[in-house]
């Protein structure tokens, strides 16, 4: 399932990896949480960030967090 906000589709999966960001978490625990790999989450991150337009991971946190997704 996807959440779909201003024309941006992102999926539970990366709204859950920006959650655990924006608690503080880093990638290498994201990605043992997620059971991915750290290179996997950079990967994904780049992804978002590509998606919603912005130019890094700080930014696509506040980005979720300003839209209530995480």
């Amino acid at each position: 399932m996807e959440v779909l906000t201003e024309d941006v589709q992102l999926s539970h999966a990366d709204l859950a990896l920006l959650a655990e960001l924006a608690k503080g978490v880093t990638v290498d625990r994201v990605g043992r949480r997620l059971d991915i790999s750290g290179r996997t989450v950079r990967r994904r991150l780049r992804v978002i960030c590509d998606r919603i337009g912005v130019a890094t991971a700080i930014e696509a946190v506040a980005w979720a967090a300003r839209r209530q997704l995480i």
